[in-house]
């Protein structure tokens, strides 16, 4: 890629001059897609991002969000998202490792400490090798990256889409934790105070990462675009945490800014253009470790497990001091000023331009859309044989149990974890609020593939019933927006879908938007990604206990569903469904609920209540996979569902419902009122198994042991071990 001819017009005429080669790189980089979100941010100004819990929002590394606590004393999360996709399809292995590297980073440049993390990913077709060697790859770097830093994994999601064979994606997730009084941000403070840069040596790896994350994949990319994926070292990012809690600790820090995009020009240019102040840099006093670097790769390499720093001079000799004891390398590299951004190297000015213009100086695109065509619905709907279609969406790879992703993870570490992955919501203990936090992470390519708005706001819904089904109430969400080329009016019509779908139900929910990420250009020559809403959405309760998924071995316990649908209508909406993705369907969308802020209120509510001992929200699949998600060796179900139409009452994916298995069905109607129905399903059982009767007089069935319901969902472990 290289600097087009519009915007070199622009920095010329601003300059007054041509630019130097380092700064035509700076700026190519800088105002990128990847950085300067040039076609996204007309968009964003959808989003709600103010609240009273939000202490910072968009625009720093992370976001700063206050926790509701039970004492006096304050506490503060950290919330922040990015997506490693195309380094991820170069090098699966160390494309997501960096991923999971550069958002911990992010959450050490606000002063917190990273207690969480949450993978979202999204692979071709499971029966492709190339989509298998992809996940394996991406879930290896993640599992060797967190585990050896000691940040659990937590909660996240995998999913399956033909349409990114040619560009997976994989969105990280970061939750932090500190003090009010550890705050720092990414906006300098002071001409005078010094720059400097903590952490790995300097290299040659991701060089150019920003304009390679901005255009579309080729199909040499896997060998041709390898320079521009960054090497990790989780070890090294091991010890730069803990020394970033010694320099927050003793106060040495006056702001912060992780080494991600565009390198030390990135992050440092940013830091300052903040704090309205401009830097003096002289590249060579970077600590390298390769031989003969220029300018250009020492400003722009995107080498990992590096933080800029900008630190009072009477401070800097205790930060070297600190950096030694952690085997950190560490370099004075400048000085804030009070105007222009200047590097120099071997004596000779390369860079001098006004940092804010850099930053914040890229034109933004004024592009045309097009509405995504509208799922016809009159086309004749799959009719396949049901218990044949309970197995195959049972089993479907996007359905299937994920243990063999989450067992890799070390989500224990830190004994923070309450909750563990695998359920609705992880939850863990902030002992310090004496409180949960609940986090729930993912999108949903074939909802969003239908009908991008009404499938991201099922997204954000989801996310937001996923919570409240572990009892816990919506807080705060940042998002990462996937899309495809937005130079094609379709792609970009639907990428504005998703921006305005899941703005407008996180702001009927009353969940600000604190952060974000954007990935556009996420196409191959297999085509475009479906535009992808992936949301991390955070919740507390009181208390770090929640009701567990699957049933527990009470004899005489009621199975419930909670949420808008009664199971009693002539016909569902199956749009979006992994029903018709198996059998090829087509439909619309279903409806969403029309009051979803008090049904996520009653769902809670009951999730709490001493009555309950399990609950599972419906979602992918529908009501079908969450049935058998729920039975256990020593607790299966025996439901009756009265319906003249079975496969659309089964296999529907409208978010927003919730099963229950409750002591007390009463006390269930009576907690919700009028806010949503309450259906009686059928009776746990103790036999282990799962026995649906279903249509007028029950005259179809369903019987599946608990063995045979894990056989079925068993695909990729029995595939990948």
């Amino acid at each position: 890629m290289s600097l087009p001819e519009s915007d070199r017009e622009l920095i010329v005429d601003e300059l007054g001059r041509e630019p130097t080669p380092a700064e035509a790189a700076l700026f190519e980089n800088l105002w990128s897609e990847h950085c300067a979100y040039r076609s996204s941010r007309p968009l964003l100004s959808a989003f709600e991002t103010d609240g009273d819990q939000v202490v910072i929002g968009p625009g720093d590394d992370a976001a700063v969000v206050a926790v509701p606590a039970a004492g006096d004393d304050e506490l503060y999360i950290t919330l922040g998202i990015e997506s490693h996709n195309h380094p991820s399809y170069v090098d699966p292995f160390d494309g997501a490792a960096t991923g999971v590297g550069g958002i911990v980073r992010d959450t050490l440049s606000m002063g917190a400490y990273p207690i969480a993390l949450a993978d979202s990913l999204y692979f071709g077709s499971f029966d492709r090798e190339h989509s298998r060697y992809l996940f394996e790859g991406v879930v290896e770097g993640i599992s060797h990256y967190g585990n050896c830093i000691g940040v659990p994994t937590v909660a996240g999601s995998v999913d399956f889409h033909p349409d990114y064979e040619g560009n997976p994606l994989v969105n990280v997730a970061c939750v932090g934790l500190l003090e009010p009084d550890r705050l720092v941000t990414a906006e300098a403070q002071e001409p005078g105070n010094k720059l400097v840069l903590v952490g790995n040596a300097t290299g040659r790896d991701g060089l150019g990462g920003a304009s390679f994350a901005s255009e579309d994949l080729a199909e040499d990319a896997e060998t041709e675009d390898r320079p521009a994926v960054q090497v990790g070292d989780p070890y090294a990012e091991k010890l730069l945490i803990e020394a970033n809690e010694m320099l927050i600790d003793e106060g040495l820090i006056e702001s912060a800014r992780d080494l991600g995009a565009a390198g030390l020009g990135g992050a440092s240019s940013e830091l300052v253009a903040k704090g309205g102040l401009g830097a003096d840099i002289d590249l060579e006093r970077v600590h390298q470790r390769e031989p003969n670097m220029n300018a250009l790769e020492i400003l722009l390499a995107e080498s990992q497990e590096r933080m800029c720093y900008e630190v009072k001079p009477a401070n800097v000799e205790r930060v070297a001091e600190i950096a030694e004891r952690f085997d950190l390398g560490c370099s004075v590299i400048g000085d804030v000023t009070e105007e222009t951004y200047v590097c120099t190297f071997e004596g000779d000015v390369v860079v001098e331009v006004d940092a804010e213009f850099l930053g914040e100086g890229a034109p933004m695109n004024d592009l045309p859309w097009e509405e995504p065509p509208a799922q016809p619905t009159e086309l004749p709907k799959p009719e396949p044989d049901l218990g044949t279609a309970f197995d195959a969406v049972v089993g479907d790879p996007t359905t299937a149990s994920k243990r063999w992703v989450y067992r890799q993870y070390d989500h224990e570490v830190g004994v923070r974890t309450s909750v563990p992955p695998g359920d609705d919501a992880a939850v863990m203990v902030l002992r310090e609020a004496e409180t949960g936090l609940a986090i729930s992470a993912g999108a949903a390519p074939h909802w969003t593939a239908a009908d991008p708005e009404a499938g991201a706001k099922a997204v954000a819904l989801e996310n937001a019933t996923n919570l409240a089904a572990k009892g816990a109430t919506p807080l705060a969400a940042v998002d990462c927006l996937n899309g495809g080329n937005p130079e094609k009016p379709d792609v970009y019509g639907g990428f504005k879908g998703i921006v305005d779908g899941l703005a407008a139900m996180c702001a009927t929910l009353s969940v600000p938007i604190v952060g974000g990420n954007v990935s556009l250009y996420n196409d191959s020559p297999s085509g475009p990604i479906p535009p992808t809403p992936t949301l991390a959405m955070v919740g507390t309760k009181a208390g770090y206990e929640a009701p567990p998924l699957t049933l527990q071995p009470e004899a005489e316990t009621k199975l419930v569903l909670l949420g808008d649908d009664a199971l009693e209508a002539d016909s569902f909406a199956l749009g979006g469904s992994i029903y018709l993705a198996q059998f090829d369907g087509t439909d619309a969308f279903p409806t969403l609920p029309a009051e979803p802020t008090a049904l996520l209120e009653s769902i809670g509510t009951v999730a709490n209540a001493e009555t309950t001992l399990a609950t599972h929200d419906v979602s992918h699949g529908g009501l079908a996979v969450s049935l058998a998600e729920m039975v256990t060796p020593d607790a299966g179900l025996d439901i009756a569902l009265s319906t003249s139409e079975p496969a659309g009452a089964l296999f529907h994916e409208a978010p927003g419902r919730v099963l229950v298995q409750t002591t007390d069905v009463e006390a269930v109607r009576d907690s919700v009122g009028d806010a949503c129905p309450v259906t009686e399903l059928g009776t746990v059982t103790e036999t282990g198994s799962l026995s649906l009767g279903i249509g007028d007089a029950q005259s179809q069935s369903i019987e599946r042991a608990y063995d045979q319901i894990q056989t079925a969902r068993s695909v990729i472990t029995d595939e990948l071990e």
